[in-house]
């Protein structure tokens, strides 16, 4: 299996996670990572009118692509050059609803394994009122 090169690479190994990514997800919903730790990862992420479902208000997918973030860049943290981190599973419950302002996701990870690593993420507005909760369930592949 061929793997696609990482957009990170060549980065800074401190800061390689930090900021956003050119020509991806990130980019696109202007999700930008402040924290990137082995036991922490932090990002925000704006609310507009192109996050919008059509009632006006965020689409929970715009928050779970925010949860797979910050859970799949902290499996990713301490992985070998051979390795990824991917998004195997994900659930998220949707607490309250939100039309502007930031968000801010955090994930903390509840396992780590070889194969699997488990996170559970906390998205934030910019009232620190609870948005979505979130666990996912990320594959470490070879390649």
């Amino acid at each position: 299996m061929t793997s696609a090169p990482d957009k990170r690479d060549g980065r800074d190994p401190q800061t390689r996670f930090l900021g956003t990514v050119k020509d991806t997800l990130l980019e696109t919903l202007g999700i930008v990572v402040t924290v990137a730790e082995a036991d922490r990862v932090e990002a925000t992420m704006p609310v507009t009118k192109v996050h919008h479902q059509p009632h006006g208000i965020l689409h929970g997918g715009a928050s779970v692509a925010l949860a797979e973030t910050v859970a799949s860049i902290g499996a990713s943290i301490e992985l070998g050059a051979s390795q990824r981190a991917v998004g195997l599973e994900i659930n998220a419950n949707h607490l309250r609803q939100v039309s502007g302002g930031q968000l801010t996701a955090v994930a903390v990870p509840v396992h780590r394994g070889r194969r699997t690593h488990v996170w559970s993420v906390e998205i934030r507005d910019d009232h620190d009122k609870l948005v979505c909760v979130s666990r996912c369930t990320v594959v470490i592949i070879e390649f």
